[in-house]
Parts: structure tokens; C-alpha cells; sequence
């Protein structure tokens, strides 16, 4: 059955170049969730597309589809978005390969598309924030521990999205409710559970736990038990994958 788009909301994730001219898009849509899209000439000189075909914009793509790729009509500007730079612009690489990595193709997710591109807005407002004369560290200080903010909450609606949402407000196994005082071994397929231990890999203390769930990261020791819980979460789900933007983002800073 042929399948049309008409100037659907999206973004682009990726783009592969395929034969001499041409292009394969991984598309984050609205309505149809990942697909992607052939769009024959996209890389010759005077193409209406050359310019267009951007990471990180929100477009208006119409498209036909008789199998799993799609064949690109046509795209135009979606509206304004500031471009990302620095780590920020890293972070939304990272964003886009988890959707690549993780959300299968032709899978709406309405709710996930509304977050990507709340969180895109939120990685430039980090990243356009003008530093002061004084207090430079503090300022750079800030602005990771936003983005480290984005990352989080993002990878969270992400896993819940895909059905794999972390418990975080009791404990797995009795269902008590989560004390911010004690400490818990996070078991990915289940949950946190109590623990007299209060450091290691799995641990996390139940203050972090609670702020997670409110989305809360000022405080540093949440910021940093929450992406080790986090990375954790991932790798289960990518079973053993590496991400490469990850190993980036590790170089430059704990985000």
C-alpha cells in the first residue's frame, strides 16, 4: 500500500550519502515516528534540499512510502530553532543516536517527538547563555550541569516511551515507598532495591532516586549517581553496543 506524508513535522537525524547525488535520511517524524527517506539528488549543487537537510531544525517533509524506505518529495524550513555549538551541540548528537540506536522504525511516539524537540531547545539555550566577565568557571559550571539536566530527563521519557520506564519511587522488592535517607542497589530488570552498602557501581542513594523522578538534578551528587544509573539502563537495552557519541562526551566532560 502507497503511504504519503504532507508536510509533516520532523527532524533530521542522520543522512547517509547513497550512489553520487543522492541521500538516505533517517527522519524523527511526528505522526510516523523513525523512518527513512531516499532523496535522489539531495547533493548536487543547485538541489532545493542541499540546504535544508540539517540536524537539529524542525522541518516540514512530505514523502511517499511503498516499502520500509521512503522516497523525500519535498522539505521546507518548520520554524526557527538556534543552532547548537560546543557541548551542546555534542549532546544532541548523543540524543540523536539514541533515537537511532533505540526506536525502531515506524513506531509513532507522539510524546517522545514533543520531548526531542524540547530538549533540543533547551541544549541552545544552554549553549547561547552569554558568559559573564567574572566567574567563568562557574558560568561553564552551569551551563554542563543544564545539559546534563536535558540528557537525563530526556533519556528517561526515552526508556519509558520504549516501555522500559526505571522505577524510581519504590522499592522493588516489597514496594515500599523510596526513603530518601537509605541507599539501593538498582537491578535493571526490576528496580532498586534496599542495600546496607553505600557506594558501588549499582548503588544509588534514595535522595537521588527521588529527585530523578521530579526531574530535579541541581544537586551535583544527583547529576552524577543519575548518569551512571543512566548509562547503565542504556547498555542493557543496547545489549553491549557502544555509543559513539557517548565515548565523546566522556572525553570532554562528565555528561
Amino acid at each position: 500500500m502507497k503511504r504519503r506524508a504532507e508536510l509533516e513535522p520532523g527532524f533530521v537525524l542522520h543522512t547517509y550519502p547513497y550512489k553520487e547525488t543522492s541521500l538516505i535520511v533517517e527522519v524523527f517524524s511526528r505522526r510516523f515516528g523513525r523512518v527513512g527517506l531516499l532523496a535522489r539528488g539531495a547533493r548536487r549543487p543547485r538541489s532545493a534540499m542541499r540546504g535544508v537537510l540539517l540536524a537539529f531544525h524542525p522541518l516540514r517533509l512530505t514523502w511517499t512510502a511503498t516499502a520500509e524506505l521512503g522516497t523525500l518529495i519535498a522539505v521546507e524550513w518548520g520554524g526557527g530553532q538556534r543552532m547548537l555549538s560546543g557541548t551542546a551541540l555534542m549532546c544532541g548528537f548523543y540524543v540523536n543516536e539514541l533515537l537511532l540506536r533505540l526506536l525502531p522504525r515506524d513506531d509513532p511516539h507522539e510524546a517522545l517527538f514533543d520531548a526531542y524537540g524540547s530538549a533540543l531547545s533547551r541544549l541552545a539555550e544552554s549553549a547561547a547563555a552569554p558568559a559573564p566577565t567574572t566567574g567563568t568557571a562557574v558560568q561553564a559550571g552551569a551551563g554542563s550541569a543544564a545539559q546534563a539536566a536535558v540528557l537525563r530527563a530526556f533519556e528517561r521519557r526515552m526508556l519509558a516511551e520504549l516501555g522500559y520506564a526505571p522505577v524510581l519511587d519504590r522499592d522493588a522488592a516489597n514496594g515500599a515507598a523510596i526513603e530518601p535517607a537509605k541507599h539501593y542497589a538498582y537491578e535493571p530488570e526490576r528496580g532498586p532495591v534496599e542495600t546496607r552498602r553505600s557506594d558501588g557501581d549499582s548503588v544509588i542513594s534514595g535522595r537521588t532516586l527521588l529527585d530523578m523522578a521530579a526531574d530535579n538534578y541541581d544537586s551535583t551528587r544527583t547529576r552524577e549517581q543519575a548518569r551512571r544509573l543512566m548509562r547503565a539502563l542504556i547498555a542493557d537495552r543496547l545489549g553491549g553496543q557502544d555509543l559513539h557519541t557517548r565515548a565523546v562526551l566522556t572525553e570532554l566532560q562528565d555528561l
